[in-house]
C-alpha cells in the first residue's frame, strides 16, 4: 500500500494509495457518474488528457472484458474510492489493475471521492496531478492544457467494417476519437462502413460517392480544430451527415456556430435530454466538457436541449441533409432508447425527409 497524493491547483492535496502503473501524471480531472460502465469509460478516446473520478465508490467488480472495450484508452489518471481487487464474472479476463498497468496509467485509491465531486461541482473542472510527493510549485500544473488530442485519438490508417446482412449504403466515418459501437451500429443497418483518419480531406471523402458521412466523437476544445472544422463546412450539403458528440460540435462551428466550456462537463449515463416540441425526455449516455452555444446558432434548429442546464443537445440542418446531436445515441453500459438517431440517419441517406 503505496502512499501517493492527488494535487489540485488550488492547492488541495488528498492522499490515497496506488495502483495501476506506478508513475506520475497531470490532466484534468473530471467526475463521471455511472454506476457501471467503467470499461467503456477508460476505453473512451474522448477521456484524452483527463483524470478521471468515478463517483461510484466500487470499481472494477466485474474485471475488464476487452470484447467490451470502446476504442483507444487516453486517459492520463483514474481515482476511486475502492478498487476489487477479486472481480466476478465470468467474462473477466483480468483485472482493473492490470489493464491501468499495461497502458501506463497511475491511479490513486482510498480518497474522498465525494469530497472531490463537491469541489468541481463548486469550482468547476481543475487541473490535478497524481505523484509520490505534493510539489511546492504548482505553476506548470495551473498551465496545464490538453492540446493535439484527436490527432493522438484519431486512426492512423482506413478501415473497413463491412454491412451486416445486405449493403444498402455506403458511409464514411471520419474518426476524431471514435467509438467502436458507432461503426457497428451503422453495420447492423445495412451500411458498408468505410472509417478514414481524421484529417481525410473533404474532397477525397466526396471523390468515394458515399451515402452518408458520419462524424464521430472525439476528445478535446472542438474550436482548436480549425482544419477539421473547415473540412465539415466542405462537407455540408454535399452529403446526408450525421454529427455525434464532438462531430456536432465540428458541424456547429462549421455553419457559423461557437462552443463554450462547461462548468464540469456531462459525463455519465444519466444525461436528461429533451426532445424539443415533446413532452418527451431521453435519459443519454454522455462525455464531453464543450457544448454549442444556442445563442450563436445562425444556421439550423436546435431539436434537442438538456433538461438540467438547456444546454443544445442537437441540431437539425434540413436544408442540407444533415443533424447532430451532442449525446451517445447508443451506449453499451447505458440507455438504448435514443439508438432511432440512427435509424433517422438511415433514411436520410434513403432519401426521406
Amino acid at each position: 500500500m503505496k502512499k501517493i497524493y492527488l494535487v489540485l491547483e488550488d492547492g488541495q492535496a488528498f492522499e490515497g494509495y496506488s495502483f495501476g502503473a506506478e508513475t506520475e501524471a497531470m490532466g484534468e480531472l473530471v467526475f463521471q457518474t455511472g454506476m457501471v460502465g467503467y470499461i467503456e469509460t477508460l476505453t473512451d478516446p474522448a477521456y484524452f488528457g483527463q483524470i478521471v473520478l468515478q463517483t461510484f465508490p466500487m470499481i472494477g467488480n466485474y474485471g475488464m472484458i476487452p470484447a467490451d472495450f470502446d476504442g483507444k484508452c487516453g486517459a492520463a489518471g483514474y481515482v476511486v474510492r475502492e478498487w476489487c481487487e477479486t472481480p466476478s464474472n465470468f467474462r473477466c479476463e483480468y483485472t482493473i489493475d492490470k489493464f491501468l498497468k499495461d497502458k501506463g496509467i497511475p491511479g490513486i485509491y482510498g480518497v474522498d471521492t465525494r469530497e472531490l465531486t463537491k469541489t468541481l461541482r463548486d469550482k468547476g473542472t481543475l487541473n490535478a496531478t497524481i505523484c509520490d510527493k505534493i510539489p511546492d510549485d504548482l505553476s506548470a500544473l495551473k498551465e496545464f492544457k490538453i492540446v493535439g488530442a484527436v490527432a493522438k485519438m484519431s486512426t492512423d490508417s482506413k478501415k473497413i467494417i463491412e454491412a451486416v446482412g445486405d449493403k444498402k449504403f455506403e458511409l464514411t466515418v471520419i474518426d476524431y476519437g471514435m467509438r467502436n459501437y458507432l461503426a457497428d451500429e451503422m453495420a447492423k443497418r445495412g451500411c458498408r462502413v468505410t472509417v478514414v483518419p481524421a484529417d481525410t480531406s473533404a474532397e477525397d471523402i466526396l471523390a468515394t460517392s458515399p451515402d452518408g458521412v458520419l462524424l464521430s466523437g472525439g476528445p478535446g476544445d472542438p474550436a482548436e480544430n480549425e482544419i477539421y472544422v473547415n473540412n465539415v463546412r466542405k462537407l455540408m450539403g454535399h452529403v446526408s451527415m450525421l454529427g455525434v458528440a464532438f462531430g456536432h460540435q465540428l458541424m456547429a462551428l462549421a455553419t457559423g456556430a461557437s462552443t463554450y466550456k462547461l462548468p464540469y462537463g456531462h459525463r455519465g449515463g444519466n444525461q436528461p435530454v429533451k426532445m424539443i416540441g415533446t413532452d418527451r425526455t431521453y435519459i443519454t449516455s454522455q462525455n464531453h466538457g464543450y457544448a454549442v452555444d444556442s445563442a450563436s446558432i445562425v444556421k439550423g434548429a436546435v431539436i434537442f436541449k438538456n433538461a438540467n442546464d438547456e444546454s443544445c443537445e442537437g441540431i437539425e440542418y434540413k436544408e442540407d441533409k444533415a443533424f447532430s446531436v451532442q449525446f451517445y445515441p447508443e451506449s453499451n453500459s447505458g440507455a438504448h432508447s435514443t439508438s432511432f438517431v440512427f435509424d433517422k440517419f438511415v433514411e436520410l441517406m434513403g432519401g426521406a425527409n
